[in-house]
């Protein structure tokens, strides 16, 4: 006798898999921005409540991210968050700071298209007038300081480096945040940018790593303070 083998309808796979998405996107945000502690257990049985869905999307989503790092897959098949220690993220400062003085020595020693120097006239022109009226929140300086060091990579047109430093101010994203909350550190962070910018396009490739060397060591130096302030959210968060 023949095993009936029933076939999943195509749109069925799409909005699982849409759903999935949401999921990952929803869950990794949150585990960015430290909303949960380390080693928080996430269980398929409160988040398929949670998302009011099956636990096959759930699964899905546990997976993706497990596979991003985002999550630890324990012996028991569950899942808790994983989240960097203060070594860890000081590591990746190393190599944030690698990547980021190899793309401004670079870009100062090179000849910008036209299309470039727009570019960076544009961010000229931005943190110039946050330097002049600083009222953006800490998150939307957050948002405007990585689109800054984004810009500066995908200028430069290395797609290796680009990636690897997107995943990496990923991870670093609440430690901008909790940075920008200190208003001093906002306009700090906009006179340096200027800096790195004139360095560029004066073309002093010294001058230009040393100004973002500068740039990226004000931001770890609070480190420590940061990951001890998302601590104390996230454990009260989950009280």
């Amino acid at each position: 006798m023949k095993k009936i083998i029933q076939k999943r309808n195509p749109k069925e796979k799409t909005a699982s898999s849409n759903l999935s998405s949401s999921i990952v996107t929803t869950l990794k945000e949150e585990i960015i921005h430290w909303h949960y502690p380390p080693e928080h257990r996430l269980t398929e049985e409160d988040l398929c409540q949670r998302f009011q869905v099956s636990r096959s999307p759930i699964r899905e989503a546990l997976r993706v991210l497990a596979a991003d790092g985002f999550l630890k897959r324990m012996p028991n098949r569950s899942y808790v968050v994983k989240q960097y220690t203060v070594e860890e993220v000081e590591e990746l400062y190393d190599v944030r700071q690698a990547l980021e003085l190899y793309t401004v020595e670079n870009l100062a020693n090179q000849e910008l298209s036209l299309h470039h120097k727009v570019e960076l006239g544009d961010l000229l022109h931005t943190w110039t007038e946050l330097l002049n009226e600083p009222s953006k929140q800490s998150e939307e300086f957050a948002i405007l300081d990585t689109l800054f060091h984004d810009t500066l990579a995908r200028t430069l047109g290395n797609k290796s480096l680009l990636r690897n430093l997107r995943s990496i101010n990923e991870r670093l994203a609440l430690f901008r945040l909790l940075d920008f909350e200190n208003r001093a550190r906002a306009e700090q962070t906009c006179r340096q940018h200027l800096a790195i910018i004139d360095r560029i396009m004066a073309h002093d490739g010294p001058g230009a790593r040393a100004a973002m060397q500068h740039n990226i060591e004000e931001g770890r130096n609070n480190v420590r303070t940061a990951i001890k302030d998302a601590l104390t959210r996230a454990y009260l968060k989950n009280r």
